[in-house]
């Protein structure tokens, strides 16, 4: 969907954004970060929220790819969600900037456009926890005396929790390790 150079500039502004936050993302920052001037930038994006909405939109694409090989996964429902979890750690371990981005919604508050992309990435991974542990409870690997919703939504607050903890201490803690124990924990509650 992006080009090479657009992909760098996405990529790069990921970086700024996780070493001098949001407001530290301007077109002459980036710019001079790429090695490139300004009306390069330009060339490839008509400004800074066109450059935040692809962002988005880049990390919209690797969650729907991340669903689809969720879904053929020949593993049960549990299985399911520790592929996912552990993939979503990996990615913010490896790149941690992206937290900034990812965790970054109440920025985006002013701007509707970035505001809604937000809101349907938020909606699109909620969605698919929720269809997971609901296929898990027809099954009966999950429990459910609790609504798939409720579920979910104790799920991804706990992915979230342990994220941006991590990224406010620093990154000090091993977060693969913290995932792995909250994924444990997960199992067992989850689990019928």
């Amino acid at each position: 969907m992006f080009s090479k150079r657009q992909k760098e500039i996405i990529d790069k502004s990921i970086e700024i954004i996780g070493k001098k936050g949001i407001q530290g993302l301007t077109i002459k920052n980036l710019a001079k970060e790429i090695g490139v001037t300004e009306p390069a930038i330009y060339r490839y994006f008509e400004s800074k929220n066109d450059i935040l909405l692809a962002i988005l939109k880049d990390l919209e694409e690797a969650s729907l790819e991340l669903n689809k090989k969720i879904k053929t996964l020949n593993t049960d429902t549990i299985g399911k969600v520790q592929f996912m979890f552990s993939k979503i750690i990996e990615i913010f371990s490896k790149t941690p900037s992206q937290i900034s981005v990812v965790f970054s919604e109440e920025l985006f508050k002013n701007e509707k456009i970035l505001k809604d992309k937000i809101v349907e990435i938020m909606n699109l991974k909620e969605k698919a926890i929720e269809d997971i542990i609901a296929e898990g409870q027809q099954k009966g690997e999950i429990r459910n005396e609790i609504d798939n919703k409720t579920l979910a939504l104790i799920v991804v607050g706990s992915l979230r929790f342990i994220v941006k903890k991590w990224d406010l201490q620093n990154q000090k803690t091993n977060l693969i390790e913290e995932g792995e124990k909250l994924i444990n924990g997960l199992k067992i509650m989850l689990k019928a």
